[in-house]
């Protein structure tokens, strides 16, 4: 892309209100902290989920369409890649958001003197 057509769509978006890296192509795949909106076919029972956290620094998070199924409390360890841990708990209520295709958030356990933002959605 030269640098006139990439002006172009940056002044274009700001005057329209559409994301940037929706006109430009690019993901977020980044961890720039845009989250780009869930597929309009985001089905949790039939897709599974996908989770953002945020400042995250190596923590993972798998929530399997068996765990959504059971929609029973269950306490999940983010660690993942990181050198240390937190943990999570998905509530009854938010499997049954979940099974209704709406995405939650909830805040981590303290680990390493921080918290974070988990954002569990719909594939």
């Amino acid at each position: 892309m030269d640098r006139k057509t990439f002006i172009k769509k940056i002044a274009g978006t700001l005057l329209i209100g559409i994301p940037a890296y929706t006109m430009l192509g690019c993901s977020s795949s980044d961890d720039s902290g845009i989250t780009p909106p869930p597929p309009t076919n985001a089905d949790c029972l039939a897709n599974g989920t996908q989770s953002s956290i945020g400042a995250n620094h190596g923590h993972t998070l798998t929530v399997s369409v068996a765990d959504i199924q059971s929609g029973t409390d269950k306490q999940y360890s983010i660690q993942g890649g990181s050198g240390h841990n937190h943990d999570v708990t998905v509530t009854a209520a938010n499997f049954n958001t979940l099974k209704s295709n709406q995405q939650i958030q909830i805040t981590s356990t303290s680990g390493g003197g921080h918290t974070h933002s988990v954002t569990i959605s719909c594939a």
